[in-house]
């Protein structure tokens, strides 16, 4: 009797499916974590504003500011060029912090 009990639970094949997706949700949470502290990004966690520029000096270069719970996320490249009052930026020069906390700007 023990024995036929036993090869019906082994013949239930939804029981692979339910082990399936527990192994997915390990490795989602695994690789959400890994791409959070990959790329710095630990900032969009906290209760701190920041502001980050993702790919500087490059065509596909994005500001991304963090306002209390709201991010914000600007492209300077794709503004539509039917609004007048839309323009592009361009880079005019470099600013530099110093150890002291003092902000040096530096056209170009």
């Amino acid at each position: 009797m023990l024995r036929g009990r036993a090869g019906a639970e082994d013949s239930d094949p939804m029981s692979v499916v339910s082990n399936l997706f527990d192994v997915a949700m390990v490795f989602a949470v695994a690789l959400m974590v890994a791409l959070v502290s990959r790329y710095n990004m630990t900032e969009m966690f906290s209760q701190e504003d920041f502001t980050m520029v993702k790919n500087p000096g490059t065509e596909q270069m994005e500001i991304i500011t963090k306002e209390g719970e709201k991010i914000n996320r600007y492209t300077p490249s794709a503004s539509d060029d039917s609004d007048p009052s839309a323009t592009r930026g361009e880079r005019v020069g470099t600013a530099y912090r110093l150890p002291s906390g003092d902000i040096i700007y530096i056209p170009e």
